[in-house]
């Protein structure tokens, strides 16, 4: 796997769909028995992740069978939860209690971790010991929304590798460069995202968008860039993705990256029954037939870019989205491959949200 390939896997069964996935990549090439391997969930907050907070247990449970097929064991799931959360309760919520006894995996709760202080240029990060004792470590973060930097991916997702005095630090100083230089100690050597369920734009969950998706790939700046182009962002809106390119974490630059996708997006959309309101309110301008979850994802993202901007009130027609559409000739507005018939309509299958915003951000100009 190079460094600048990203791979691309549709699905609805988390387990199976990262088995798929590692097969493709074979990681098990990189291994060897005596390794102590770690995986890094985001388990900020003691919520399931059908809430879109968290990093899906059945991913993670596909991730520990497929080392375990290889005989890999030595395996440990590391983790603290944001400041005033406890990573117990978020482990036990969570269902990694459980994942922990069936596999026989040990959980590592990092706030209780001791620390090491590192230097970076003018920059000092302070770092608990677990994760830099890893032989590999597998970054496992949620593709979401957040308050603060606009999204959080592979990079923001090492602050849970930080005692709590350093995240309290990180926000005083904006995020941005911490999380930037954090990244230029601590590097994971893989990162494989958790595309299936995020929020639209909270990292505590509330608002979850159904993606059907998980994204792998060993450049942290090029998979937030291309994290933050699905849910609708220039990468270089996010500032700690412009410092971690200028200080040599990776690169931003999507059109040097090998995009891989591995499968079709044909999972059909689901229906939350408790979908946050945010998203219902989104859904008030889509008319929808038989959508596949990333297209109708990705467009919920950009809507939900429109109306940060304060311009989805000002969309007088509602969007068409879904295989139901297929060769329908309709005078609207369709998102996707299978709307190609419409007088105006989006490529893609599925388009990401940031082409999709462009998309309408031309339309409202009309």
């Amino acid at each position: 796997m190079n460094k600048n390939d990203i791979y691309v896997i549709y699905g609805s069964n988390g387990k199976e769909t990262v088995k798929n996935l590692l097969k493709t990549i074979k990681i098990e090439n990189e291994l060897n028995k005596d390794m102590l391997i770690g995986l890094k969930p985001n388990l900020v907050v003691a919520k399931v992740p059908e809430s879109g907070a968290t990093t899906s247990t059945d991913m993670i449970c596909g991730i520990i069978e497929y080392l375990k097929d290889f005989g890999f064991n030595n395996i440990v799931i590391l983790e603290s939860s944001w400041i005033g959360e406890s990573t117990k309760k978020a482990f036990k919520v969570c269902g990694y209690d459980k994942i922990s006894k069936k596999y026989n995996v040990s959980l590592f709760d990092n706030k209780e971790d001791s620390f090491h202080i590192y230097n970076v240029d003018d920059f000092s990060v302070s770092i608990c010991d677990k994760p830099m004792s890893l032989n590999y470590l597998i970054n496992l973060p949620v593709l979401k929304g957040h308050c603060q930097t606009r999204i959080t991916c592979a990079l923001k997702n090492m602050k849970g590798c930080i005692p709590d005095k350093e995240k309290r630090r990180f926000h005083s100083l904006g995020l941005h460069k911490p999380i930037a230089y954090l990244n230029k100690i601590l590097k994971p050597s893989l990162h494989i995202v958790d595309g299936l369920i995020g929020d639209l734009d909270f990292e505590e969950g509330g608002n979850p968008v159904e993606m059907n998706r998980i994204i792998a790939g060993k450049d942290p700046v090029l998979i937030d860039s291309y994290a933050a182009e699905l849910m609708g962002y220039n990468p270089y809106d996010i500032e700690y993705i412009k410092i971690a390119e200028s200080i040599g974490v990776g690169s931003a630059v999507l059109q040097k990256a090998n995009i891989i996708e591995l499968n079709s997006d044909d999972i059909a959309q689901t229906h939350f029954t408790n979908p946050g309101r945010k998203v219902q309110h989104l859904s008030k301008w889509v008319v929808e037939n038989n959508s596949c979850s990333a297209c109708y994802g990705s467009l919920i993202h950009a809507l939900g870019r429109l109306d940060e901007q304060g311009l989805l009130k000002y969309l007088e027609k509602r969007i068409y989205i879904g295989q139901g559409f297929k060769e329908k000739e309709i005078d609207g507005i369709g998102i996707g491959m299978c709307t190609r018939n419409f007088t105006h309509s989006v490529n893609g299958c599925p388009p990401k949200a940031k082409d999709i915003l462009n998309f309408l951000m031309q339309q409202l100009k009309r």
